[in-house]
This record gives C-alpha cells, sequence and structure tokens, in this order.
C-alpha cells in the first residue's frame, strides 16, 4: 500500500521523534530551518512511505498528516 505525508514546518519543533519512529526510513532532518529557526523533519524518501501513520501518532505537535492511497 502506498501513503502520502505532509509536514507543518511551522509546527514542527524538530524533536526527531517522527524520523526515529518510521519503520521505512522515510524521514529525516531538513537543512533548512524554518521562521522559528528548527531544522524540521522533513520526508526525504516519501517514495517510501505506506501510509502506517505512526510518525503522525508520534509528532507532540500535530505537525504530520499521513494519508493511505
Amino acid at each position: 500500500m502506498k501513503g502520502r505525508i505532509a509536514i507543518d514546518r511551522d509546527l514542527c519543533k524538530g524533536c526527531k521523534y517522527c524520523v526515529l519512529s518510521c519503520p521505512e526510513e522515510v524521514l529525516g532532518i531538513d537543512e533548512q530551518f524554518n521562521a522559528c529557526g528548527v531544522f524540521t523533519a522533513k520526508a526525504v524518501h516519501p517514495e517510501r512511505c505506506t501510509g502506517c501513520g505512526i510518525c503522525a501518532q508520534m509528532c507532540p505537535d500535530v505537525a504530520i498528516v499521513v494519508w493511505k492511497e
């Protein structure tokens, strides 16, 4: 099954919980910071996303939305 992920860079605080919890290693940390000066999460391998939603469940700031396609 294929999934799609969206990360709200304004809400993300770069805690890396999503990066560490993703079983498919879809996420990483962006090289550019957001308006608050935080290096946020980024989908570095979006093609690997299965839509499991573990990253969204782990996000304490509700900055991630996942869809199954």
